[in-house]
This record gives structure tokens, C-alpha cells and sequence, in this order.
């Protein structure tokens, strides 16, 4: 986490999306599911990017979410990336 600039809508999702599921103690459910990784790569990612679009709706708010992506940076690696799309809310600029 940053220092300061926490309280931008953009920075919260991006954080958000690099969290996987499990990995916050006390926020079991915050963060991305990755346990269809191992499904066919149309199928997970389907699955992955639906949970993340719950998991933004739930833990963010004041971002609404236009487009979410996952990408294969390193695909026979396992390496992939989310990429969100989202415009602010307008309640976002009573929480900066």
C-alpha cells in the first residue's frame, strides 16, 4: 500500500485485483479467486473475471466497473493479468 493517495477509487481496484483470495487474514473473501486456474483457459477466465467483477462490486464501491480483462503475460508459466476498465462514481469524491 501506498503512504498517502490510498483514498483514490483507481489505486483501491488496482490493489484490490493483485490481492488473491485467502491471502488478506482478516478479509478471507477480498481479493481474486484463482481456483479454476487449472480449467481450460476459456472457461477459468470466464470464472475468474466474473469473481473479480463481485469482488470490485463488493469491497469498491465507488468504481464502477466498465470492462474487466485478463490477459497471459507468461501463459505456460501461469502468469496472467487482470486489467479493469472503470469510470468513478459519484459518491467517490466525498470519500477523497
Amino acid at each position: 500500500m501506498k503512504k498517502t493517495g490510498n483514498g483514490n477509487p483507481a489505486i483501491c481496484v488496482t490493489n484490490l485485483l493483485r490481492i488473491s483470495r485467502g491471502e488478506n487474514p482478516y478479509e478471507r473473501l477480498k481479493g481474486v479467486s484463482f481456483a479454476k486456474i487449472d480449467a481450460p483457459a476459456s472457461q477459468a477466465s470466464a470464472d475468474i473475471i466474473e469473481d473479480a467483477e463481485w469482488m470490485l462490486g463488493t469491497y469498491e464501491p465507488r468504481a464502477q466497473v466498465d470492462s474487466l480483462t485478463m490477459t497471459a503475460d507468461d501463459s505456460e508459466s501461469g502468469q496472467f493479468r487482470i486489467s479493469a476498465e472503470i469510470s468513478t462514481a459519484k459518491e467517490a469524491d466525498a470519500y477523497e
